[in-house]
């Protein structure tokens, strides 16, 4: 099973790859994993990530995609991956049709999480007080500049993914439980269909 998970930032992703993981045996790959762990291990492309996270901006295509490919190379990535984070954009969607193809895969589906940003600052808010800060992107300002980046560059994938009739919208406003059963809902459809 391969999925890709969209929704803005604090939209509750993560929270749900989770449960997909553990539910269905696969791995989460979250690019925002992926870049902090280089950031933190400071290799070149984390150095140049964290420069360009610290705006509150988006990395490269060319330096996600090639993260992309290396990490659903692996062997843990046979069973199926949920991609959280990624794409970003319809380049990058455009980029992971192509490399899927080579590699001779498809997506199974695209979840969308839909959620208020006036919620999401709110959430983000709280995760900021629970964890003590402990995440540099928990702060509102830089909410507010990934949600602009968000609106611009990733929403347009809601359309993309539509068309290609892949696309499975879920209320994110709802409990982590409830926007859990819909998804399993959804994911029984979709391999029954």
């Amino acid at each position: 099973m391969k999925l890709i998970l969209l929704g803005p930032p604090g939209a509750g992703k993560g929270t749900q790859a989770e449960r997909l993981v553990k539910k269905h045996g696969i791995v989460q790959l979250s690019t925002g994993d992926m870049l902090r762990a280089a950031v933190k291990a400071a290799t070149p492309v984390g150095l140049k990530a964290k420069e360009v996270m610290d705006r509150g901006e988006l990395v490269s295509d060319d330096i996600m995609v090639g993260i992309i490919e290396d990490r659903t190379g692996e062997a843990d990535c046979v069973n199926g991956y949920i991609l959280d984070g990624f794409p970003r954009t319809i380049a990058q969607a455009e980029a992971l049709e192509e490399l899927m193809a080579r590699h001779g895969t498809a997506l199974d589906a695209v979840i969308e999480l839909r959620v208020d940003d006036e919620i999401l600052a709110e959430r983000i808010e709280t995760r900021a007080r629970e964890t003590g800060g402990a995440r540099a992107d928990d702060n509102i300002e830089t909410l507010r500049k990934r949600l602009e980046v968000y609106h611009a560059q990733t929403a347009p994938l809601v359309s993309f993914y539509s068309e290609r009739g892949m696309l499975k919208s879920v209320d994110g406003m709802q409990s982590i439980d409830k926007v859990a059963a819909e998804i399993d809902a959804l994911l029984h459809e979709s391999a029954t269909a």
